[in-house]
């Protein structure tokens, strides 16, 4: 254990140094051949361009130092206060609430059985799980009545009903739970043994609604499966445990969340309007003025895409769901004394989904333009590399603080260089059609069993 933590440190540090050389070699190239970069302030499209791209590495800049900031505020404060709780005796079984686990699913028959055998392995002594067959056209229902019938000591109760999407699922989970806490998954997660226990402690604060899991990937078999990975831990957990600090989680990912029951039947279960409801109902709830924590040690693998397609498909729904449930709320989006941090909240979430992509595919068709135009096609690389820097840092500071593999900091090189060029087009094109209103269905992930 301590030899992987050492090795983690040493290969975070290798790749930092790495960063720092590249980039004082970088700095003495462009300081060489700064005269020649005055083309860009010839004309006005070109100065306006520039400078609005060199705006906006800025605010990346600032959006990762704040990041990194206030997941390790958040991480110095979970230490904290490890080491100065009082010792305290092991609160007594028969205390703990009890607990549902709503699991939605629509054809999962591949992976149903494995879903629910491993939540029978959950380290916990109140809990039920509910499992809601959406109409699923494969054997999901019978797969998980065959596991709920073999089971005696855990009740299983499995519903099944017509095909209403999974927003309709949640909710009928809902009302059939008997628990005072609700956790809802996806059919194709495995929850971490220690996940009810260290999410139930959380509700001992009477300010707090609902904890957010942290989500990994378990299907690491390929180079996209790997980003995948890194984007996990890098562009969701960080992100998840800097907004923890402040108690603002603004999504509430769908395969691990667990809520108060009180609290999702106040702001009215989940709606059937977006393709978010995930993003939605924790919009809801921070507009109703509960808080929102974050579960680092709860863990949820899950089955990432493993081919572009589905990826592209997954990632098109994502936004659009996204771009949908901040439309609901955008009154909060200018009445800041009225929203308080929800309206900074929306406006992140909005920086994150459209100017983000928008810009990165800006600064690449500008660069290229430029460099076959007037011969700068260093600007083009430098671009790449002040981005990737950011990537490299932060992969590096998340693989020692999540505890994870340091092969992983080496895909972020990946990362910049093809992946999030791929995903930024699918999300410009999800926004655009969003803005346009084109129909779109829900794109289901076809499954291959990886749990």
């Amino acid at each position: 254990m301590v030899s992987k933590q050492i090795s983690r440190y040493l290969w975070a540090a290798l790749a930092v140094l790495a960063v720092v050389a590249v980039l004082g070699y970088s700095y003495q190239s462009v300081t060489e051949a700064k005269g020649s970069f005055a083309v860009l302030l010839e004309s006005y499209v070109l100065s306006a361009v520039t400078f609005y791209l060199l705006a906006f590495l800025v605010l990346l800049v600032i959006r990762y130092g704040i990041m990194i900031f206030y997941s390790f505020m958040d991480h110095l404060e979970t230490l904290f206060e490890r080491r100065t709780a009082p010792v305290a005796l092991p609160r007594e079984d028969s205390s703990l609430p009890m607990v549902t686990l709503v699991v939605p699913a629509y054809n999962e028959g591949i992976v149903i059985q494995a879903a629910i055998r491993s939540l029978l392995e959950l380290d916990y002594p109140n809990f039920e799980i509910v499992v809601v067959d959406d109409g699923s056209t494969d054997d999901t229902y019978e797969k998980a009545l065959e596991v709920a019938r073999e089971q005696n000591d855990i009740p299983v109760r499995v519903i099944t009903k017509r095909n209403g999407g999974k927003a309709e699922a949640l909710n009928t989970g809902m009302t059939a739970a008997r628990g005072e806490f609700i956790l809802n998954m996806d059919g194709d997660s495995k929850l971490s043994r220690n996940t009810l226990r260290v999410c139930i402690r959380h509700f001992d604060n009477p300010k707090i609604g609902a904890v957010a899991g942290n989500v990994k990937v378990i299907n690491r078999e390929n180079m996209l499966t790997n980003i995948q990975a890194l984007e996990y831990v890098e562009g969701l957990a960080m992100a998840r445990k800097a907004q923890s600090f402040l108690r603002i989680v603004n999504i509430i990912p769908g395969p691990l969340g667990m809520f108060r029951k009180s609290v999702l039947q106040q702001v009215g279960g989940y709606d059937h309007d977006t393709f978010a409801e995930d993003c939605d109902l924790t919009l809801k709830m921070l507009m109703h003025g509960w808080h929102i924590a974050y579960e680092p040690s709860a863990i949820a693998w899950v089955e990432t895409p493993s081919r572009l397609l589905d990826l592209l498909k997954q990632r098109y729904r994502w936004t659009r769901g996204i771009l949908q449930a901040t439309s609901k709320h955008s009154h909060a989006l200018w009445q800041p004394r009225k929203a308080g941090i929800n309206c900074f909240i929306l406006w992140f979430m909005l920086f994150e989904g459209i100017m983000w992509p928008f810009s990165t595919m800006l600064g690449n068709l500008f660069f290229a333009y430029v460099g076959i135009q007037y011969g700068l096609a260093t600007l083009l690389f430098y671009w790449w590399l002040q981005l990737t820097v950011l990537d490299v840092v932060a992969a590096a500071y998340c693989v020692v603080i999540e505890e994870e593999e340091p092969e992983l900091i080496f895909y972020a090189v990946m990362f910049r260089l093809f992946y999030i060029n791929i995903i930024d087009v699918s999300k410009v094109f999800a926004t655009i059609e969003e803005w346009r209103g084109k129909a779109m269905t829900w794109g289901k992930l076809e499954r291959e069993g990886k749990l």
